[in-house]
């Protein structure tokens, strides 16, 4: 599906610069230990990568979803997925350098182990994304991750165009405290990550309420949604927070629920939804992503969400 201006009178555009990843995924019974060989149970090849299977969460919420990125042509078939899924392919390019991939290993608890190799991801300079902004208004949203290049480049250039942009900076890496954060409309974090961004210690974990007030503190104006795993997730915007528990099922395989979340709590939140209403919707999308195998994959759509539970 293709999308232009004309057609979103309704549906605000979305830009996601992200990655595109090949995922090589292993069924283990637990994960490698050093110095251990150990038999997969199972092995499948799919697209991932954050940036797509977020743009595949926000298409299936129903987003105008304009994916800004690359890949080897080899990778055409499984990079198919995300024009299956809605996503705009107006902004997809075809390189020579090997697509992004990612050795993934999933065990018998539903845990994962990734190796992300960035190949194409990282082959964009800070000209190519100017180009790549051309057509957007401000107003209009860009989301991104920290598996491509020039990320600081494209916050700057983003903000100086008027969009909002939500970021959700993993992996995490030492670079990311010196990004211009406070550039930002909305930051996607795990508990890790916020300590890591405020530089604080990672044994015991701060308890969330001291987290909110930090936050609040260093980053008023931005929303920041936290994902807390099992326990749920919690957001705080403007001195308003709100916490939602996870609903409860069986874990098979958490990859992808936490791209599945930032999609789905976007969309909500770029259709005016209050922050409860798309922390429970979010919620809800990546409690069915973990009850199934696989990345893209696994993401649900929008009838599957609003089916759940009843």
């Amino acid at each position: 599906m293709q999308y232009s201006r004309v057609t979103l009178t309704t549906v605000m555009p979305i830009y996601n610069y992200g990655s595109i990843n090949i995922d090589h995924v292993y069924r283990v019974p637990h994960l490698v230990l050093p110095g251990e060989t150990l038999n997969s149970q199972h092995y499948q090849q799919v697209l991932g990568g954050k940036g797509a299977n977020q743009s595949i969460a926000l298409a299936r919420a129903g987003s105008a979803v304009f994916h800004i990125g690359r890949y080897n042509a080899a990778d055409q078939p499984l990079v198919k997925g995300l024009i299956d899924a809605g996503v705009s392919a107006d902004y997809l390019e075809v390189v020579d350098e090997p697509s992004g991939h990612a050795i993934i290993q999933v065990d018998d608890q539903g845990e994962n182990s990734i190796i992300l190799y960035a190949g194409a991801n990282h082959s964009f300079s800070l000209a190519d994304l100017e180009t790549s902004l051309q057509a957007a208004q401000a107003g209009d949203w860009l989301l991104l991750q920290n598996e491509c290049s020039c990320t600081q480049g494209m916050i700057e250039l983003a903000a100086t165009r008027g969009l909002k942009i939500a970021f959700n900076p993993a992996p995490m890496n030492a670079g990311v405290k010196d990004l211009p954060l406070d550039k930002l409309s909305l930051l996607f974090v795990n508990q890790v990550e916020v300590c890591q961004l405020l530089e604080l210690p990672l044994e015991p974990l701060p308890e969330l309420a001291d987290l909110v007030a930090l936050l609040q503190a260093r980053w008023p104006n931005t929303l920041v949604v936290i994902t807390l795993g099992s326990k749920g997730a919690a957001s705080v915007y403007q001195g308003q927070f709100e916490f939602v528990p996870a609903v409860p099922v069986q874990a098979v395989d958490t990859t992808g629920a936490g791209d599945t979340f930032t999609g789905y709590f976007l969309h909500a939140w770029m259709q005016g939804q209050s922050l409860r209403a798309a922390l429970e919707r979010a919620g809800k999308a990546s409690a069915l992503c973990v009850q199934r195998v696989g990345a893209s994959s696994s993401i649900p759509t929008a009838a599957e969400v609003d089916a759940f539970g009843q």
